[in-house]
């Protein structure tokens, strides 16, 4: 009886629905639902795991192929993220995978990083572990395994990334940075090649590739490749092209690899172009004299660029993190907290900004030559570090950064890159 009364008082709330008006279970079906408040009748049937309808925006793809460095490149262009991963689809990922090279971008955008791929067999799917080791290449442009440097393995410490010549293909990225060097290269055709060319140019263009043991994926090795049996004429014409834009004087220790002419070779790399012009937007850093921490001896501290954002350096326990990288310049600029690998993008120079001024100033270049600040700087290892304009010196009193009469106080680069 409480039942029936209470069903009838929330008769106004049942749903219009033909399944509550269905004689056979309605009864049912309402019961149900005046306990539960939605159709436990119809859910209670169907499976955990049913399928959902895909009601994300459509995932970009293709008309017909276009190969493996232009599919890649036009998921990154539709790529929203602060961060971008590229991926195979033959893979299976292990927990915490992903933060491990988050951290890595995180401290500095321009490293391009890799997990370390452990080995699914092709027939069995058997998982076998592979150990930590550096992306190389040969002269054929071909990807091997390559111990780290014998400087890594003096730390003894198996968790720290690894630096690598070039990457296997599966990478993280700043999605960004990625873009300002040119992402991948589309002219590449099917398959091979595109991996070597990326890691040449993100160390040309100032940045870094890691392997990060804490990082840990299984790839399939396929037994031949579905598309192309044999791979060797796709390689040959990607290695080609790669060397034509990249390798200058070692181009044509490719050609010996592969045994073709020097010259007249008959193979169509396509159009290179474009591809030859991300090296003119390079800064060449030829004028480049010394570079690394700068420390003030007497005061046992180095320049940092301080708070970021900000313009004021300051004084800091040596660390020689990207905050205290200094370069020093032919043309007597500092640079502090890194240098630009692009000429379009503008360095931060130490400034004597002047007038009454004491403390110095970290503005973009171009701004502090536009406000007439002092940016231009002589500098003798292990000695004094003055201002070209106002003739005063960089100084350290009681551990805060000054711009003063010179004292005499001694500055070092940690690294000399020509004689000066």
């Amino acid at each position: 009886k409480n039942e029936t009364a209470q069903m009838k008082k929330s008769e106004k709330f049942i749903p219009k629905s033909f399944l509550f008006k269905h004689t056979s279970v309605a009864c049912e079906a309402q019961s149900l639902f005046v306990k539960y408040g939605y159709n436990v009748f119809l859910s209670n049937p169907l499976p955990l795991d049913r399928p959902l309808p895909d009601t994300r925006d459509p995932l970009v793809r293709h008309s017909e192929q276009r190969g493996l460095a232009y599919a890649r490149a036009s998921g990154c262009r539709a790529a929203t993220a602060d961060v971008v991963a590229i991926l195979d689809a033959h893979i299976e990922v292990h927990e915490m995978w992903a933060e491990p090279l988050l951290t890595q971008i995180k401290a500095d955008r321009t490293v391009v990083v890799s997990p370390v791929f452990d080995k699914v067999s092709f027939d069995d799917l058997k998982v076998t572990t592979y150990h930590p080791s550096a992306h190389a290449f040969d002269w054929a442009l071909w990807c091997m395994y390559e111990s780290f440097t014998p400087e890594y393995y003096k730390l003894n410490d198996g968790s720290l990334p690894g630096k690598s010549p070039s990457v296997m293909g599966i990478l993280v990225a700043d999605r960004k940075f990625l873009g300002e060097i040119g992402v991948l290269d589309e002219g590449m055709k099917v398959y091979g090649g595109e991996n070597v060319e990326l890691g040449i140019r993100v160390w040309t263009c100032g940045g870094s590739v890691e392997v990060v043991p804490c990082s840990k994926i299984a790839h399939i090795e396929r037994a031949h490749k579905p598309y192309m049996p044999d791979l060797g004429p796709a390689m040959k014409r990607n290695a080609l092209r790669v060397a034509e834009i990249w390798m200058d004087e070692y181009k044509h220790n490719v050609n010996l690899a592969w045994n073709i002419p020097f010259e007249n070779h008959g193979i169509d790399i396509g159009d290179i172009s474009e591809r030859k012009k991300l090296r003119f937007t390079l800064d060449p850093w030829d004028d480049l004299l010394a570079y690394g921490g700068m420390k003030n001896l007497d005061a046992d501290m180095c320049l940092d660029q301080g708070p970021v954002p900000g313009h004021t350096p300051i004084a800091y326990n040596c660390h020689y993190y990207v905050s205290q990288l200094a370069y020093y310049r032919g043309t007597g600029e500092l640079y502090i907290g890194g240098i630009k690998a692009h000429k379009y993008n503008d360095n931060r120079c130490l400034a004597d900004i002047g007038t009454e001024e004491t403390e110095p100033g970290l503005y973009n270049c171009k701004e502090a030559v536009q406000k007439g600040m002092g940016i231009y700087w002589d500098f003798t290892q292990g000695k004094e570090l003055k201002n070209r304009k106002t003739k005063r010196c960089l100084e350290v009193t009681n551990q805060k950064l000054l711009m003063r009469e010179c004292t005499g106080q001694r500055w070092q680069s940690q690294h000399i890159a020509k004689p000066f």
